[in-house]
């Protein structure tokens, strides 16, 4: 259940989104281009970072780039 604390735990590295322009959902309301977001977790395919919102969100990667 390590998605209970990811908000608390230490950050594995920083991206800035390149983009916010999605096919099926709407992400420009939580990622604002030229940001950078802190990671908490990462998988193949997802980024998970502390999103505008404050809360913790799953993002493609394609959206970021390493900063």
């Amino acid at each position: 259940m390590i998605h209970h604390n990811w908000q608390d735990r230490p950050s594995l590295k920083t991206v800035t989104c390149i983009q916010d322009k999605a096919k099926k959902y709407i992400v420009n309301n939580v990622l604002t281009v030229g940001k950078t977001y802190e990671v908490k977790n990462e998988t193949e395919e997802f980024i998970f970072i502390i999103d505008n919102s404050g809360k913790v969100g799953g993002f493609y990667k394609y959206y970021f780039q390493v900063a």
